[in-house]
């Protein structure tokens, strides 16, 4: 069952390390939801540097120019994306299996992000392990690596080893990392924020949402803020029972559907708070609350602050 709420009291520190031909979309799909679950805590979750083998600056398959924090060989943390996508047979060589198998000491965690899979494969740091690659990939991966138990999934999460298939999977593994790190109701904001439904939960393992109906209910929510609607009601909405819905969720969630369409009409709330000048008369109406004081007490019991003291 996952957890709707954590208090992580480390940063989490993660390297990414980029190659000459790396993608654009899998490096934002990675790191703009790290940022944007540091925007919504206003805390520091997750600290990120890149690197490269040598320091120098690499080239995206689109032509960003990236200037790395550090080299690799200086670099430690809690998690390690490797990060080749095009190109990567050229720089599969001994220089990044070495420098991969001495930064597997210095990192808890080791991530191939579309291609990266195939480095991690050849410093032999996947052997025994499930695994998965881009698709387009996969059976030659299969082939070349048999001690390894490739999969056709998004993304494959294995002790301290995860594999992810591109850039589009790369947005859900990060989603699911954020509320296994974090909890769920952070998870939700920064899905809330991309504007995405299936990514608002985290999946199990990586084929995807086991769970459709709990992504219909959190859209029709979502839908409804400023006019809540009776769970029995959206849980009508949405083709279940009350009691089907509720059981899900927390399952998936954590947390009842109650709870989290509260979290959601007091996201909206907060998001007002911060970017209008609406009174907190009109924040309240917006976001379903008929009485301003009830909305205020609702707003400090999950966000510890009221709303005049954030704005101001």
């Amino acid at each position: 069952m996952q957890e709707w709420s954590k208090n992580s009291a480390a940063t989490q520190q993660v390297g990414v390390l980029l190659f000459d031909g790396f993608s654009n979309h899998c490096l934002a799909n990675t790191i703009e939801p790290l940022r944007a679950a540091n925007m919504l805590s206003a805390r520091v979750l997750y600290d990120w540097r890149f690197l490269t083998l040598d320091s120098g600056v690499v080239t995206s398959s689109s032509g960003l120019q990236v200037a790395p924090h550090q080299a690799l060989n200086q670099a430690q943390g809690n998690m390690l994306v490797v990060m080749p996508s095009y190109g990567f047979l050229g720089h599969s060589g001994w220089k990044t299996q070495s420098a991969l198998r001495a930064a597997k000491a210095r990192f808890g965690t080791m991530v191939g992000m579309d291609t990266g899979s195939w480095l991690l494969a050849e410093a032999g740091l996947l052997d025994r392990h499930r695994a998965t690659i881009h698709w387009e990939e996969l059976t030659g991966f299969s082939e070349r690596f048999p001690e390894i138990d490739v999969v056709r999934e998004r993304y494959v999460i294995d002790r301290n080893r995860i594999t992810c298939s591109g850039a589009m999977a790369a947005f859900d593994l990060v989603m699911h990392l954020i509320g296994q790190d974090q909890g769920q109701a952070l998870a939700l904001e920064v899905a809330q924020l991309f504007m995405t439904r299936d990514s608002a939960r985290s999946h199990a393992g990586g084929a995807g949402s086991t769970s459709a109906f709990v992504n219909k209910a959190l859209a029709i929510m979502q839908e409804n803020l400023e006019q809540p609607l009776s769970v029995p009601e959206v849980a009508r909405r949405a083709g279940r029972t009350q009691k089907v819905l509720e059981a899900r969720m927390r399952v998936d969630l954590g947390a009842t559907p109650a709870q989290i369409y509260r979290r959601l009409r007091l996201n909206l709330a907060r998001k007002l708070v911060m970017e209008t000048d609406f009174p907190v008369s009109e924040i309240a109406l917006r976001s379903g609350y008929d009485n301003p004081s009830a909305m205020t007490r609702a707003f400090r019991s999950e966000f510890g602050v009221t709303p005049r003291t954030l704005r101001s």
